[in-house]
C-alpha cells in the first residue's frame, strides 16, 4: 500500500544521518519505504569523531547533492545536521526523529539530561583511546547487556541483539560540544517524539520541538524508532518533503 498521497512534482533527496550507538542500515526500513515511493535516498555514514568534524562531512555530502534536499536525523544526528545545514540553499526541510534540536551554546549532553527520565549513562562503557599528542580520548560505547533495555525497547531480541554488536561509538568530546548553527530557525522542521525513549527522554524533546516551533509528532516507541517503526518515520518525512516541494 502507498504512504503517500498526492504526486510530488520533483522529489528531493533525502539524506539520512545516524546518531550515537548505531550506523546507517539502522535506516534500512525507512529506505526502502521511501525509495518504493520514488524518493532518492542517502545514508550518510556519520563520523561520529566531534559535532564540528561530523557537520563538516555531512556538509561536503548536501554538496554533492544536485536538486533540493530533505534531511532526518536521528538522534546525535540532529544535532550534526542542524550545523550542517544552516544556510545550505538546496535543504528544504528538516526532520528531527527522537532527536537533538540544540541552539547555538547548547550541547547534546546537556539537552539529553535537561529532563528526568534519561537512562543512557549508567548503560555507557567508557574505552580510552591511545593519540600521538597524549591528549585524553575516550570513546563510549553502550553495555551490550544492557543495550536493548535502554535503547531498543521495542525492537525484537535478536534484532536487537545484532544492533547492540555492530553500534559505533561515539566520542566523547562529541556530546558536549557546543552548538554553533542552529538551521531549524530558518528551515522548516518536524519532529518525532518517541515516549518509551530512555536514551533521550520525551520531554527533552518535546521542550526542544517546540521551542523550534516544529511539526511536532509523538508515538509509543523506544529510541530505535528507525527500527521499530520505520513505517511511522517514513511518513513523517514523506509530509516534510511535500509540505516543501513546490
Amino acid at each position: 500500500m502507498s504512504i503517500t498521497t498526492p504526486e510530488t512534482p520533483t522529489r528531493p533527496t533525502v539524506v539520512l544521518v545516524h546518531g550515537a550507538f548505531a550506523e546507517s542500515s539502522s535506516w534500512n526500513d525507512v529506505i526502502a519505504l521511501l525509495t518504493t515511493e520514488g524518493y532518492p535516498v542517502i545514508a550518510a555514514a556519520n563520523p561520529l569523531r566531534g559535532l564540528d568534524t561530523d557537520a563538516e562531512y555531512l556538509r561536503t555530502v548536501l554538496n554533492s547533492v544536485s536538486g533540493p534536499i530533505v534531511i532526518a536525523g536521528h538522534s546525535y544526528g540532529g544535532s550534526v545536521m542542524s550545523e550542517a545545514a544552516d544556510g545550505h540553499p538546496q535543504v528544504k526541510a528538516l526532520v528531527y526523529v527522537a532527536s537533538f534540536i540544540l541552539d547555538a551554546g547548547e550541547s547534546t549532553g546537556e539537552l539529553a539530561a535537561k529532563f528526568p527520565g534519561g537512562e543512557l549513562g549508567p548503560a555507557l562503557n567508557a574505552v580510552p583511546l591511545p593519540t600521538a599528542d597524549g591528549q585524553d580520548v575516550t570513546d563510549l560505547y553502550i553495555q551490550q547487556d544492557k543495550f536493548r533495555d535502554v535503547f531498543a525497547a521495542d525492537v525484537p531480541q535478536d534484532a536487537a541483539a545484532l544492533m547492540a554488536v555492530t553500534q559505533r561509538p561515539i566520542i566523547a568530546d562529541a556530546l558536549e560540544a557546543k552548538a554553533t548553527r542552529s538551521a531549524w530557525k530558518t528551515i522548516p522542521s518536524w519532529n518525532l517524539v518517541t515516549l518509551q525513549d530512555l536514551a533521550v527522554p520525551a520531554e527533552s524533546q518535546r521542550f526542544m520541538g517546540e521551542r523550534a516551533g516544529s511539526r511536532n509528532v509523538e508515538i509509543e516507541a523506544s529510541h530505535a524508532v528507525t527500527v521499530s517503526q520505520p513505517e511511522v518515520v517514513a511518513r513523517l518525512i514523506i509530509e516534510a518533503a511535500l509540505a516543501t516541494s513546490h
